[in-house]
């Protein structure tokens, strides 16, 4: 449905398959019925590769070898393309019917980051090169940023206030001060999606990555808090197979062979907080073979 030549839409819930919202923290982190809570998320979205060309690359050292410590789905797919209905997808639970990375689209509805914040928890959007909080434009003026990348800002002054639309810059490096759930969007240059070569774009991104996201992953080990990597698409030669992997303590590292999707990855985030599953993903199952056994918490 159109109306002033931006899109409108709602998204249903299919009760059925829901996880009933609830504020009570179990007694363990999490156990074998239960998926683990981590303290923070944060969420890594790449660009346009597939996963014959991360996994084993020489171009992505730094990738591959936090691929030792992670959980790596070798099946792991793309909803669609081109870009924009993918990161739609994995942020709200469907592509609302958007077909290409039209801009700007304006869209109503439910979504990941207006369910952490009715539940007491945080959100936050980081995007490379996003010129000021609350930007909305669909470039940035050196043409870095591609509101296209960042699915947030398309709710935003509806159920996502601006303040959760933040560049980059503003990443905290206090990781103990990040919101419960964060996506980090690079810039064009850093994301894999620009470059002479694939393999330049490859090492490009994956220097990035080890730049700025390091700390964190060193920091998570000890704070409970998880690192997710993904791509939006793969480059359009195969069948949208993407990399996709979890970095953290609450993680079993290895190769995992079960078909996942964003809507997996999104179900999955949604359980870990007792949030409703949004649209397609309350028909995808949760990740659960992942997770290491905890310890019982003390009361």
């Amino acid at each position: 449905m159109r109306s002033g030549g931006l899109r409108l839409v709602s998204v249903v819930i299919c009760a059925g398959l829901a996880i009933a919202e609830s504020g009570a923290k179990a007694d363990t982190a999490f156990t074998a019925e239960r998926l683990p809570r981590p303290d923070h998320v944060v969420v890594v979205v790449e660009e346009n590769k597939a996963y014959r060309q991360i996994v084993g690359s020489a171009a992505a050292q730094y990738l591959n070898r936090l691929a030792h410590d992670a959980a790596v789905f070798t099946n792991s797919f793309a909803v669609t393309h081109p870009s924009q209905p993918n990161y739609l997808a994995l942020f709200s639970g469907s592509t609302h019917g958007i077909l290409n990375d039209e801009c700007p689209i304006s869209l109503s509805g439910d979504n990941l980051a207006a369910q952490l914040q009715r539940k007491g928890l945080s959100f936050g959007i980081y995007s490379e090169s996003l010129p000021s909080t609350g930007y909305d434009r669909c470039t940035s003026p050196d043409m870095y940023y591609a509101r296209k990348h960042n699915p947030a800002v398309n709710w935003q002054n509806k159920n996502i206030a601006p303040g959760v639309n933040r560049p980059f810059a503003s990443f905290p490096s206090d990781y103990a001060m990040l919101p419960t759930l964060s996506i980090i969007v690079p810039n064009l240059l850093n994301d894999m999606h620009d470059g002479r070569t694939v393999q330049e774009q490859i090492a490009r991104g994956d220097a990035w990555l080890k730049s700025n996201l390091d700390a964190y992953v060193q920091w998570a080990r000890a704070n409970n808090s998880l690192l997710i990597v993904t791509w939006d698409e793969d480059d359009g030669s195969g069948e949208n197979r993407i990399p996709t992997m979890f970095i953290g303590p609450m993680v079993r590292p290895g190769s995992y062979a079960r078909r996942i999707d964003h809507y997996s990855v999104l179900r999955t985030l949604e359980e870990m907080y007792g949030l409703l599953p949004l649209g397609n993903a309350a028909g995808a199952d949760s990740i659960r073979d992942v997770w290491v056994s905890p310890e019982p918490r003390a009361r």
